[in-house]
Formats: structure tokens, sequence, C-alpha cells
């Protein structure tokens, strides 16, 4: 427990970094808008591209893995989804807390994964990624279509935008370099390592300049109830389907971190321009990432002693 502790709080120590130097204005607020685009857009492709690409994923169990994530994924949604009569909200909170409990955080998961495992956890949060990335994006925006308070993206614009999407460009293209036995040139395999080690970094700082602590009065019980739902019982749904699939090792573990993970800073915006409830979309993000600083080494430490 320790040794996963000391190894996941550097990635949260540098998401703190980077709400400090937003708050003291350091370098300056005009950096972290063009830095998040030049990670998501650049640098975290590259990512998943050099990852994928040089992996060695035979015995990984990677299809079991997939299962596993989509299986708790979907079954979470259908859930929410059913319960959402009961549960005393307007639509567009309801998108908040879809949002809330199935999107991730992919820049604290990779950094995670990559700290902890190497190149075996970066290879395994790549298939994490091209499995959640597209599947949460169905959902959220279906949901944010049907309850949202903003005129929705048509079923075309839907699919463009998932087409276009750099992080699951970067996956298709990656894993199509692995499967083809291409792989990557002696020049470009350095340069995209360089890319990606960056990637880590910047990502995390960027995460933390886009953390808003006064939207934490938005978190009340349906947020708690969000977080209690995202942080413990999605992990532990995909941990029980990785042991009845018969998913062990590395892979199991990646695959309960990724369910845990704190929601994505990219939901706010999301919920802002489709009609969803910014101001509590705001609180989750804020309220999981400081909860995850405490949860996330338990529920890391008890995958490993299940599944490694």
């Amino acid at each position: 427990m320790l040794a996963v502790l000391l190894s996941v709080l550097p990635v949260f120590l540098l998401i703190f970094l980077g709400t400090g130097l937003r708050r003291i204005g350091f370098p300056g607020d005009a950096l972290w808008a063009p830095l998040e685009r030049l990670v998501y857009f650049l640098l975290f492709p590259a990512l998943m591209i050099g990852t994928l690409a040089g992996a060695d994923l035979s015995g990984m169990g990677i299809a079991g893995m997939a299962a596993a994530i989509l299986g708790s994924l979907l079954a979470m949604s259908a859930v929410l989804f059913a319960a959402r009569p009961r549960l005393g909200i307007s639509g567009p909170a309801f998108t908040s807390v879809v949002q809330g409990v199935i999107r991730m955080n992919t820049y604290v998961g990779l950094a995670i994964a990559g700290t902890l495992y190497g190149t075996q956890g970066l290879a395994a949060a790549a298939v994490a990624v091209a499995c959640i990335v597209p599947t949460v994006n169905v959902v959220c925006v279906a949901a944010l279509a049907r309850y949202g308070a903003a005129v929705p993206l048509s079923l075309l614009g839907t699919a463009r935008e998932l087409a276009r999407n750099p992080l699951i460009l970067g996956c298709v293209v990656g894993l199509a370099l692995q499967l083809s036995g291409l792989g990557l040139p002696p020049v470009i395999a350095p340069m995209l390592d360089i890319l990606g080690r960056a990637a880590l970094a910047l990502g995390l700082l960027a995460v933390g300049a886009a953390l808003d602590f006064r939207a934490l009065q938005a978190a009340r019980t349906i947020a708690m109830v969000s977080t209690v739902l995202k942080m413990a019982v999605l992990p532990a749904l995909t941990g029980l389907l990785c042991w009845g699939l018969g998913v062990a090792g590395v892979p199991a573990v990646v695959a309960v971190l990724f369910c845990g993970l704190p929601t994505a800073t990219s939901a706010y915006i999301l919920a802002r321009q489709l009609g969803g409830d910014a101001e509590l979309m705001a609180g989750l993000i804020t309220l999981q990432t400081a909860v995850a600083v405490a949860v996330l080494p338990v529920a890391i430490d008890l995958a490993e002693r299940a599944f490694v």
C-alpha cells in the first residue's frame, strides 16, 4: 500500500502544482488554454501511437480487459438512465451526473499506469483509452441530447466528432502499426517517446489549472452519491467482471484504475456547450480529483492483491 501511495502521490502533486500556478498567475492565464490544446491534439496522440505501435500485447488478455471495461460502463449507464425518474433532479443536472459517473480523466490514468507499470502499464492504458473514449462520448452526448437544455449535436455530428477525436485517432494508428507488424521507423520512435514523456507532465499541470475549488459548493448530496458510484461502485464492478472473464495481472489492475479515475475536466466544457448543469459539473470534477488522492491508492492496492 505504501509503495502504491508513493507512486501515485507525485501525479497528484503535479496536478495541485498546476492549480497553484494558475492561482498565482504564473506564467500567465493565457498559457493554459493553448497548453491544453497542445497536449490534447499532439502530445497525447503521440503517446498513444508510440506506446501501442511498440508494445508487446501478446498474452495481455486485452480482449477480456476491453470487455470488462465496456461491460461495467454500459451497465452503470443503464442503471443511471433507469433510475433517472427517481432521482428528483433536473434534466441538465442528470446529464452532469452521467458524465460524473462514467467519464474518466485519461491524463491521470496514463500517468499513474506509466509510473506504476512502465511500458506494459502504458500499453494496457492505451487499450483502456481506446475502449473508453468512444463509449463514454456516445453515452454522454446521448444523455445531453435527451435531457440537456441546449440544441444537441445530430447523430452525424456526433459521429464526426468521434471520428476526428485525437485520442481515438492515436489509438487507431498505434494499433494498426502494431497489428500490421510495421512498427515505427528508427527516427520516429524516439521522437514520439520524447513527446509522450512531455504529455504526462504537461497534461497533469493542465488538469490542475482547470480545477475550480469554488465550485465545490455545488457538490451537495447528488454530487457525493455520484462520486461514490464513480470511485467505488464502478471500479468494483470492473474488478468483478475482470475476475469473471479471467483477466489478471497489469491489464486487470489498469482496468480497475481507469474505471475509478476522477471525471475529466473536458466534461465541464461539454456540459456548458450542450446544456448540462455546468456548475454541478465543475463541482464534481474538483470533488472527485480531491477525493482520488485518498481513494485511488486504496483501489489500486486492492486490485493488485486480487489480480497480481
